[in-house]
């Protein structure tokens, strides 16, 4: 096998034949830190997720979800809890029937009968290796979060399909058409970036008030579509293409939209994919524009709908780590799918 198709080969290699340099020690420590940084913090979630709401908030907290272990005791109407308890240097399994301060109520589950009183500090929950689906299955048929979820699709497949089309047709008239001030436009498309968003976030949202769509989904998509990083990206690599091959289109009678449709996006697929997965991050992830244009709960997308399980005094926090972990699901796919034309595209935009 190829060394640079073997993982545990290409991991290995070292600067210098059969010695081991400083610098490959410190790409190992950054590569492996760096992984661990992101891995960690989802594989946590994740777990996280699966936990029981008691388990969440639990400290010390604990890697693997655990349930504590309940039983039924006669003469009690719901299950108690068990507990390890020592004492009289024995060690027990007891149930707990109450918590008073540092002391709690425990009673024999086998043969109830008076109360002990425990101190807290010495005891430890029976606990077991649980998996709470129902973090995952009650939001999804309880809470509407499959409308939530059915709104966040639309808008972000939408709204990548819009800014796609919308700032390709930009690029291409400023990287294939000569007018004057063409550059005098660009310039200007760029300047936008230092506006800060919340300078238009007023009146853009007066004019969605006034042309009807608050409270719309739509309202959410349209004024996102014109971006001038999309318009820079799909530029830059525009510029690439040999004006050649248009002028030789237009010698055989082709269109504009022909030439822009048949041969401009198919030479610029690796960009558009780039801008396909920012696109889909901007819009799946957005927050505060969805949360001030939408109003009604059958409209939320699925980050608004996240925010219903914060509430004043109480934060459903096993619910929002489910949902948060199967929102990055979708995201995880487009970027498997597309990754493979992210340095192409990168690398082209800086190439005249």
């Amino acid at each position: 096998m190829n060394s640079s198709m073997n993982p545990i080969r290409f991991m290995t290699r070292t600067r210098r034949a059969g010695r081991i340099d400083i610098t490959d020690i410190l790409s190992w420590v950054w590569l492996i830190g760096g992984t661990l940084a992101v891995l960690v913090p989802v594989a946590w979630a994740g777990l996280s997720s699966l936990k029981p709401a008691a388990e969440i908030t639990r400290f010390p907290p604990t890697l693997l979800p655990r349930a504590a272990v309940e039983q039924s005791v006669p003469g009690f109407d719901k299950p108690l809890s068990l507990w390890q308890v020592t004492i009289d240097g024995q060690p027990r399994e007891m149930a707990m029937i109450r918590r008073v301060g540092l002391k709690a109520q425990m009673v024999d589950p086998a043969n109830p009968g008076q109360p002990v009183s425990v101190d807290v500090k010495g005891i430890t929950p029976v606990q077991h290796l649980t998996v709470a689906t129902e973090n995952y299955t009650d939001p999804l048929t309880r809470f509407n979060f499959l409308t939530f979820l059915k709104n966040s699709v639309f808008v972000t497949v939408v709204a990548t399909l819009l800014t796609l089309v919308v700032n390709a047709m930009a690029a291409f008239a400023l990287s294939k058409y000569k007018f004057r001030g063409d550059t005098t436009v660009f310039v200007i498309i760029i300047s936008t970036l230092m506006i800060p968003l919340a300078v238009v976030m007023v009146p853009a949202y007066l004019v969605i008030v006034g042309v009807g769509l608050a409270d719309n989904l739509w309202g959410v998509i349209l004024p996102t579509i014109a971006s001038p990083t999309a318009v820079f990206l799909l530029r830059q690599y525009m510029l690439t293409i040999p004006d050649e091959l248009i002028e030789a289109a237009r010698v055989d009678a082709a269109s504009e939209f022909c030439i822009f449709w048949r041969i401009i996006l198919p030479l610029t697929a690796p960009a558009l994919a780039v801008l396909a997965i920012f696109s889909v991050l901007w819009r799946w992830n957005d927050f505060l524009w969805p949360l001030i244009v939408l109003n009604s709960r059958e409209n939320f997308t699925l980050q608004v709908g996240l925010n219903a399980f914060q509430g004043e005094f109480s934060v459903q926090w096993h619910y929002i780590l489910a949902m948060t972990f199967l929102s990055l699901l979708p995201v995880t796919v487009v970027f498997l799918f597309l990754q493979k034309y992210i340095t192409t595209g990168i690398a082209g935009t800086g190439m005249k």
